[in-house]
């Protein structure tokens, strides 16, 4: 029997990481394929910047998991080699090229941190709630500095990041929030250590700026909430699944009727070259070129340098940029 709705009653919360309400924010077609059909429609090959990005993230997180007297750049290159992630790459000889630059990313890095200034956190999950959204994800590095916290973000791709990418970032913004209240301690500023260039990228939050991106986080979840709803009405009580059969013939992608797929539009440009599902979105195909899986390391002439495993949010996608 169909459960009927109580007049006034609350609205539940919209669970979310950051990385959810970017890619609704990116492209509602790419949300749709990646958080709602189900079985998911078939990815792409693996991109070589992400497996640059994330053999970068582990090793870090890894360094700081050793004990003091092992926090060594010697030791973050040993880390950086043993978690070498190959995929994506034209060969063994380009892999072994981009682990080396890496090796020497990380170990460089690390030369400039103080190995006794233990964290707060490492690969720390943050959540808070709104009357609206519930919200977590993952943080790079948490630091304690003076008597506040600072949200530190990697970042491994060629172009280099300014004070405005660290001041816009709904993600970063929501870390603070979070961290604050579950710490119960001001976090206010967020950064972005770019391992690239050595450089940092920051932005010192007000009270004021951070509620703004939460607001903003609130007004996105609602509309991804309502395409939501819709669509799990359509689909049936499947607990929000579709069943497999259900699928357009050799493309992978879920059949949908036309009122659903209008709430789910594609936005073709030039990151469609990017997209994990870009087999199933004709759209998307005619908007930009196709990619080899290396063409976003920064060797690659004309590439944009594409930020790789950035957001990581609870583990959840590492979204291709």
């Amino acid at each position: 029997m169909e459960q009927l709705g109580l007049d006034g009653m609350p609205r539940r919360l919209y669970t979310c990481t950051p990385s959810r309400l970017n890619t609704w924010l990116d492209c509602r077609r790419r949300y749709r394929f990646t958080y709602l059909d189900r079985p998911a429609p078939q990815k792409g090959p693996p991109w070589a910047h992400n497996s640059v990005g994330a053999s970068v993230h582990n090793a870090l997180a890894a360094w700081w998991r050793e004990p003091y007297d092992r926090r060594t750049p010697v030791m973050a290159a040993v880390l950086l080699t043993n978690g070498w992630i190959r995929e994506g790459f034209r060969d063994e000889e380009q892999s072994a090229v981009w682990r080396d630059r890496a090796r020497e990313m990380v170990s460089g890095y690390v030369a400039t941190l103080d190995p006794g200034d233990e964290p707060v956190g490492v690969e720390r999950t943050v959540a808070t709630r709104t009357s609206v959204i519930a919200v977590s994800g993952r943080v790079d590095r948490l630091d304690r500095r003076g008597d506040e916290l600072v949200v530190v973000d990697y970042k491994t791709g060629r172009r280099p990041l300014t004070s405005d990418d660290a001041r816009s970032s709904i993600a970063l913004a929501v870390y603070a929030i979070a961290s604050s209240r579950m710490m119960r301690r001001a976090c206010r500023r967020v950064e972005l250590h770019h391992l690239p260039t050595g450089t940092v990228a920051e932005w010192e939050h007000t009270d004021e700026s951070l509620a703004r991106h939460l607001r903003r986080a609130e007004d996105i979840a609602t509309e991804a909430a309502d395409a939501d709803d819709a669509y799990r009405e359509w689909a049936g009580p499947t607990k929000g699944a579709v069943p497999a059969p259900r699928r357009e013939e050799g493309a992978g992608a879920l059949a949908v009727p036309p009122e659903i797929d209008r709430l789910f539009p594609p936005e073709p440009g030039p990151i469609c070259s990017w997209c994990d599902f870009r087999r199933h979105c004709p759209e998307g195909r005619a908007a930009s070129p196709d990619r080899l899986p290396w063409d976003g390391l920064a060797e690659t002439p004309g590439s944009p340098g594409l930020s790789s495993a950035q957001g990581r949010d609870g583990g959840e996608d590492r979204p291709a940029p």
